[in-house]
């Protein structure tokens, strides 16, 4: 079966405007609603998941925009239930099923392929508008500074300081981590699971470290899990950093900050998950002024004295 990856691969694909139906990928012009069932065609459904197919299909230009709780409510399941129907088409969860069901009954609603241009213009702008929702939504978040403020203080007086990042969420930590130590006199990156990033949890915590940041973006993997739990037995307090509001990953964790991550192409971006980061790395840095200014012009002298850069 196409993994939900394959699928919103399929429905995001990039096409130039105007050309002629002949000319367009195979399934582009198919209906709007046989494109729907394809996305159901082949798969086991449960009764109740056959009623949640059903009602996408019979009202699929409302139904696509819905939340998982509206849509639970209208055909009468619970959330889970909707959950578990995305899982079994190959998705990571609803919010991918719903951001690939989107483009369709938008073309369905505009009828023609010009009207659709004026309504959507294409999958890469729609993919911005997505991420600039994203960027809203910390936006929100950070009007109350207190708490990130808080939290930099806390990452700040961590001596080490361990980040941690497994799987696509490696490259955040990794961002993280580089930019932390200039302004960190320890700063330890984790970016495998397992028995390695338990050592050095413990590790870290002998030496006297006090917090993690975590990184956790989808799909969530289950050895992030561990490590969160690895890091709690070790008496390390926990920052996370993830799109999920609930979950076994926000029940680990001391601190939650939440940032949507892109999922409308075939690989998801991370402006806002980066935006966080940035806004948490310039509390850490407000929470020492002297220390941070300090550490700033030495690296800037070795940097100078050695020629590092352009």
């Amino acid at each position: 079966m196409p993994s939900g990856q394959q699928a919103r691969a399929q429905a995001a694909a990039i096409t130039p405007g105007g050309q002629p139906p002949g000319e367009r990928p195979p399934g582009q012009d198919r209906a709007p609603v046989d494109r729907v069932h394809a996305l159901f065609n082949g798969h086991h459904l449960s009764p109740g998941q056959r009623r949640i197919a059903q009602y996408l299909i019979d009202h699929l230009t409302e139904a696509a925009f819905l939340s998982i709780t509206e849509l639970a409510e209208r055909v009468g399941v619970s959330q889970p239930s909707v959950t578990r129907f995305a899982v079994s088409l190959g998705f990571s969860g609803y919010p991918a099923l719903r951001d690939v069901l989107q483009p369709i009954a938008l073309s369905a609603v505009a009828g023609s392929p010009e009207s659709r241009e004026q309504v959507r213009r294409n999958e890469l702008q729609a993919a911005v508008d997505a991420e600039i929702e994203n960027l809203e939504n910390v936006r929100r978040l950070l009007a109350d500074t207190d708490q990130v403020l808080d939290i930099g203080r806390e990452l700040a007086r961590s001596v080490p300081l361990t980040v941690l990042g497994l799987r696509i969420s490696a490259p955040l930590a990794e961002y993280f981590a580089y930019a932390a130590r200039r302004i960190h006199p320890d700063v330890r990156v984790v970016t495998r699971g397992g028995s390695v990033a338990f050592d050095a949890l413990l590790q870290s915590r002998a030496a006297g470290g006090a917090w993690v940041l975590a990184f956790a973006m989808p799909r969530h993997a289950k050895e992030t899990l561990a490590a969160l739990r690895a890091a709690r037995s070790a008496g390390l307090r926990i920052a996370l950093i993830t799109d999920l509001t609930l979950g076994p990953l926000v029940d680990e964790a001391d601190v939650v900050l939440t940032a949507g991550t892109g999922s409308r192409l075939v690989f998801d971006s991370y402006a806002a998950p980066g935006m966080l980061s940035a806004a948490l790395l310039q509390a850490m840095a407000d929470a020492d002024p002297a220390r941070t200014q300090a550490r700033l012009e030495s690296y800037e002298q070795v940097a100078d004295q050695h020629g590092f850069f352009l």
